[in-house]
């Protein structure tokens, strides 16, 4: 048996927590994984996981879920670690804010004694103002089972930790790596930076692990453009070409980003405000899409903009479309879903809010498989998982870049 393989003749088991619209817990699937367990909060969205058949579920408050009954059971504990606390557009609480759930994380980590850790958050994370949190975060998964005690601040903690860092049984002890990445380096239509926390216990011997190098490039989408590849592709007028095709346009060994265009081209225009489309799931129109200052409207011809669930609901121009003749209108569900990479038949639960505001909490679930595949080879000693025929892709053996286990905190740009 090589390093980090599995000794157990069967797919390798996940405990998905936060689990939301189920972007995070579908991509594990995808990605040849087993879920023995799913956590969620809020009612729509676990309407939302029992209808697309994401389990077993248990719902409620993630403080309240025993996991030691899997103990020795599971070989990666992943969630969407909640994002509010730290995101630009939230109330920027940090470490104070009640919705900071990275200590139940560890604790689920502590309870179950995992092989791998897969976490992804918002990359404001990495703002300067987080970045000592942050390193704590970090050290933290590194030595899950030095637990802090009651009433020891944060900082006391984190002291503890450091001295921790060169002694202890490796067996609880994690190798940790840090990713940020943006979306549409991967393929997914949308332009989304995000930070995933990679972690695999320490006795597995993968302390030299890489994660996948992007696939896809904002520079190569410009060659398409330019070389007028893109444009016939959606079988648009040559003359929106004709000045581009004289320029001379470098090869690109990356795949060109996904623009909206590609992601929706093959939807019809919704029927109406709120006419629910016959052939299509949640393809409906809602009226009172406007251009204002702050909210630009998404472009046909580039990644969409950041899909937001929203502090305060559901935030009015990024969820616009502006068509090739100059009109706005709202993106439908259906289309957000395309950008977030789910397939067409993921039913989403509740009015139409609820439903954009789980897509905007969710992982894209072809980022998600792509990190989550690597996690596998790595558990499995390179062999492939599962292939993923609704997103139409397949998933071939990456490319390697170098990572620093346990990096600094980044800016966030």
């Amino acid at each position: 048996m090589g390093r980090g393989e599995l000794d157990r003749g069967e797919l390798p088991c996940s405990v998905e927590l936060f689990s939301g619209g189920g972007g995070l817990a579908s991509a594990l699937h995808r990605a040849g994984f087993r879920h023995l367990l799913v956590n969620e909060l809020e009612r729509r969205a676990c309407e939302t996981l029992r209808a697309n058949a994401v389990g077993p579920l248990v719902p409620g408050d993630v403080r309240t879920v025993d996991f030691t009954g899997l103990a020795g059971q599971v070989d990666v504990v992943a969630g969407g670690v909640p994002c509010q606390p730290w995101s630009l557009g939230g109330a920027h609480r940090g470490w104070e804010d009640p919705r900071n759930l990275w200590p139940e994380l560890f604790r689920c980590v502590r309870e179950t004694r995992p092989r791998a850790v897969l976490a992804e958050n918002v990359r404001g994370l990495l703002r300067p103002t987080f970045a000592p949190y942050y390193s704590y975060i970090l050290r933290e998964l590194a030595h899950p089972f030095e637990r802090r005690v009651d009433g020891e601040e944060w900082h006391d903690h984190d002291r503890r930790l450091a001295k921790a860092a060169t002694a202890g049984d490796d067996a609880e002890r994690y190798d940790v790596f840090c990713l940020p990445v943006n979306a549409a380096d991967y393929g997914v239509p949308q332009v989304r930076r995000r930070v995933f926390v990679v972690a695999f216990r320490r006795d597995l011997g993968l302390a030299d692990w890489r994660p996948p190098t992007p696939t896809h490039s904002e520079a190569a989408l410009a060659a398409a453009q330019a070389d007028g590849s893109y444009w016939h592709r959606h079988g648009l007028p040559s003359a929106l070409v004709s000045e581009k095709e004289r320029y001379s346009v470098p090869f690109h060994s990356r795949g060109p980003w996904r623009t909206l265009r590609d992601a929706i081209g093959d939807l019809p225009e919704p029927l109406g405000d709120r006419v629910e489309h016959p052939d299509w799931l949640h393809h409906f129109g809602w009226p009172g899409a406007r251009e204002y200052h702050g909210h630009t409207p998404n472009e046909l011809d580039r990644p969409a903009k950041t899909v937001k669930a929203g502090v305060h609901g559901v935030p009015g121009g990024e969820s616009v479309l502006r068509r090739d003749d100059g009109s706005l209108r709202y993106l439908t569900v259906r289309e957000v879903a395309r950008i977030m990479t789910f397939p067409d038949d993921w039913h989403l639960a509740g009015p139409r809010g609820e439903q954009m505001r789980q897509l905007g909490n969710a992982v894209p679930v072809r980022l998600g498989q792509v990190m989550a595949t690597e996690v596998y080879r790595a558990l499995t000693g390179g062999r492939t998982g599962r292939v993923n025929p609704a997103l139409g892709f397949r998933m071939e053996p990456p490319g390697r870049q170098t990572v620093t286990p346990c990096p600094l905190p980044l800016s966030d740009e």
